[in-house]
């Protein structure tokens, strides 16, 4: 069985290993689709902090994951029929844009599985930056005021 996700997996952190980890589980081949940064500036407001070879050597590293596969455009269908996916994982936020309907339409119509997993609560990405920034602006220093 080979399993597929696909995600951003910037800033390599517990919870994106918790989902690998329980993608792992579910089959003998673990596939994960890495989007490039155009693809992530298409949903997100800011691009990754690490650059795609960066996060592709750091997924390609993890003893959970079989296959690392870049992608460079905002559709899954290519990367589930070049891995031969039988379980594709989503995560809670997916939603009916037209590239989650026409991969959701691709799997039922040749009888593959989704799998729809929570997100691991303790910690995010995003989280983490905007923790990095309200310590990086509470260190700063206060400018000197010149009358």
């Amino acid at each position: 069985m080979i399993v597929y996700t696909v995600g951003t997996f910037d800033l390599l952190h517990v919870g994106h290993l918790a989902l690998l980890n329980h993608c792992k589980s579910l089959g003998d081949v673990l596939a994960v689709g890495v989007a490039s940064d155009e693809v992530v500036n298409l949903y997100k407001p800011n691009v990754p902090v690490v650059p795609l070879e960066q996060r592709v050597e750091m997924l390609q590293a993890l003893s959970c994951v079989d296959i690392v596969r870049p992608y460079h455009e905002l559709e899954y269908v290519s990367g589930c029929i070049a891995v031969d996916v039988d379980i594709f994982v989503i995560g809670e936020d997916w939603g009916t844009q037209a590239h989650n309907l026409d991969v959701d339409a691709y799997l039922r119509e040749m009888g593959k599985e989704i799998a729809q997993v929570r997100y691991n609560p303790r910690t995010s990405s995003t989280r983490i930056k905007q923790m990095v920034l309200a310590q990086s602006q509470a260190h700063r220093k206060p400018e000197l005021m010149v009358s």
